[in-house]
């Protein structure tokens, strides 16, 4: 392919001359006299036109056997190889019971009543070491002008260690880039393995040693409030509310309110679905702040989180803009705010 795709180019340049940089490309130096395009030949990613297609993504090993892909607004569809499937019923091995192991665990390697053949055939992605993943994009980067798309897929338990030789590995072996992902490295991914049950137990992201954030003092009916919310790389993170009064039984519900409501945004949990819970919660002592009716506790802290995320703030390191769908920090663009992680537009 190659070598036709720098033929015709060749051909097109002799006709309609070279690319203007020819003289100090490489190829003049292959003995070539003409060359209309500077390069030739790309593999592109190819995840959604894979989709589309129904095959798999370039020169990808599959992700899993079966899994699940998240889409849309957290929607979990379940994929299973139509090829693997097939192939099962016509070799007479396929059962309920075997489909949900595999969707357990992704990989057909170590599962018992499966042939030896097909273990072979239906390499998934995680079955492949890094170092192979790498040495695959080499052999294909050969023979391509562009850089080749391809994920280096790493387990959950890959160190800083195995990333770097990865990247050195890919540097010597004359790849002009390489992707890595650390599987489970993100809160939310688009292609998950594993059983609901494992899926659905949620380990909240650590703290970082310094966050950024705002604290905003409220009148409540308990006295003034004052209310701190925090974020880091990924969002708002935490919420932290003190009493003008020391001790006492409101100190302690709203101390047990902050940490439940940083425990669940840490955890992935939206800023709406915090504030659906919090907001308008009504208490004996409801009262007034700057014209605004606040009518617990529980709804001074929520409002100030709403302000916080709504807030027209122009972007900055001290009070960066959040989505108020997701809580993720929202970008400026072309005069409008725009959350990249879940599609939300302030002009839409």
């Amino acid at each position: 392919m190659s070598a036709q795709a720098r033929q015709a180019s060749a051909e097109l340049g002799r006709i309609r001359g070279n690319f203007p940089a020819f003289q100090g490309s490489t190829h003049p130096r292959n003995g070539f006299e003409y060359m209309r395009n500077a390069t030739t030949t790309t593999i592109a990613p190819t995840g959604t036109i894979s989709i589309i297609a129904g095959c798999s993504s370039g020169i990808e090993p599959l992700f899993a056997i079966s899994f699940f892909r998240r889409v849309l607004d957290d929607d979990r569809l379940l994929e299973v190889n139509p090829q693997f499937a097939q192939r099962a019923n016509q070799m007479g091995f396929y059962s309920k019971e075997l489909m949900e192991n595999i969707a357990r665990s992704g990989s057909i390697r170590n599962l018992a009543g499966i042939p030896d053949e097909i273990k072979r055939l239906f390499v998934t992605s995680h079955d492949v070491s890094p170092e192979w993943h790498i040495k695959i994009q080499a052999a294909f980067q050969k023979h391509t002008d562009n850089a080749v798309s391809k994920t280096i897929n790493f387990p959950a338990a890959a160190t800083l260690e195995d990333v770097e030789k990865a990247f050195f590995m890919a540097h010597r072996s004359g790849c002009k880039g390489v992707t890595i992902y650390r599987y489970g490295s993100r809160p939310h991914q688009v292609l998950n393995i594993g059983d609901r049950k494992a899926e659905d137990s949620i380990t909240p992201r650590a703290r970082p040693v310094r966050t950024r954030g705002a604290t905003e003092r409220i009148i409540t009916g308990c006295g003034k409030l004052y209310v701190t919310v925090n974020t880091d790389d990924y969002g708002v993170c935490e919420v932290f509310a003190q009493m003008g009064k020391t001790g006492g039984c409101s100190a302690s519900q709203i101390e047990a309110t902050g940490r439940l409501i940083s425990l669940a945004l840490r955890s992935g949990v939206q800023v709406d679905a915090v504030l659906k819970q919090l907001l308008n919660i009504r208490c004996p002592s409801p009262t007034w702040n700057n014209g605004q009716q606040v009518l617990s506790c529980s709804d001074a802290i929520a409002k100030v989180l709403k302000s916080y995320v709504n807030s027209d703030i122009e972007d900055s390191d001290d009070l960066p803009n959040f989505c108020p769908d997701c809580g993720c920090k929202v970008e400026h663009e072309g005069g409008c705010l725009s959350c990249r992680s879940c599609g939300y537009s302030r002009c839409s």
